[in-house]
């Protein structure tokens, strides 16, 4: 199949291709590089740079559409509202109206923040807004259209640096760079760590499937673990410290997978690497 990833550069979208090359798919990639890097390029895949919004200048025969392109960090949305919403909707409907142009399949890259009130970060409504386009152009016009719902993805190519790493990888950083671990607030929230082997898992397999969620296919471990239980693995393989930060607006106490249709319809297996990842650092 011939297969456009939006955001191919970024941590989830460059460990898609990779897979969607192995498989022998046909591979396009489009990246502003605002969170994406070069050095995620894969061997096989057409590479394409520029803004997403501009998606109808592509070629018009994919098959298939993975709209993982997004700003994705509660906190920096706050400091970037507009940002957020220009990359995670004004983007979002470029490319449900692309897809509904070339009548190809489209999977979105919805979020777990969809559970909590959108109203608490730039960000999670971003992602609600993104999740209601992609219904709205499957109920209004028909497109072929799936929502993937991500949970605390972490892994190889995850961002280390700057605003839009996430709790791992910032983790990873201040370990490299002898500092400290910071813990956001009392540490007890808790999160749902999923590996990104089992998320392209999931959009590999729905891909393929000829099963359609009426909301979205949820891709969580269905375990979850409380920061300061992540830092104590952090701490049994690197003896570092740990610095109480003040807490943080948008900041949800638990997210864990609602439902269990992507194991039980798509067959897919989810796994807790957790522990065995950090050990391997």
């Amino acid at each position: 199949m011939k297969i456009l990833v939006t955001g191919g550069n970024g941590f989830i979208g460059s460990n898609l291709i990779k897979r969607l090359i192995q498989e022998e798919h046909h591979v396009h990639s489009l990246d502003n590089l605002s969170t994406g890097a070069k050095l995620n390029e894969v061997n096989g895949c057409h590479y394409h740079y520029g803004e997403v919004e501009n998606i109808d200048s592509m070629d018009k025969d994919f098959d298939v559409i993975f709209h993982l392109a997004a700003l994705a960090r509660i906190q920096a949305s706050f400091e970037f509202p507009h940002k957020t919403f220009t990359s995670n909707v004004v983007s979002t409907e470029a490319v449900v109206e692309f897809a509904k142009k070339i009548k190809a399949k489209l999977i979105y890259a919805g979020s777990s923040s969809k559970w909590h009130d959108p109203t608490q970060s730039p960000y999670a409504m971003s992602k609600y807004l993104g999740e209601e386009l992609v219904k709205m152009y499957r109920k209004s016009f028909g497109i072929k259209a799936q929502i993937a719902r991500f949970y605390n993805v972490y892994g190889p190519n995850e961002i280390l640096e700057g605003d839009y790493a996430a709790v791992i990888g910032i983790w990873r950083r201040q370990i490299r760079d002898n500092q400290p671990i910071t813990i956001v607030g009392d540490g007890e929230q808790r999160r749902d760590f999923t590996h990104v082997s089992d998320i392209v898992d999931g959009l590999y397999k729905i891909m393929l499937s000829e099963h359609y969620h009426d909301d979205a296919w949820e891709l969580g471990t269905g375990t979850n673990y409380s920061i300061n239980e992540v830092y104590n693995m952090f701490f049994n393989k690197f003896k570092v410290s740990k610095i109480n930060l003040p807490d943080q607006p948008g900041n949800y106490r638990v997210t864990l997978r609602e439902h269990d249709d992507a194991l039980n319809k798509l067959n897919w297996t989810p796994t807790d690497q957790l522990k065995k990842y950090i050990n391997s650092l």
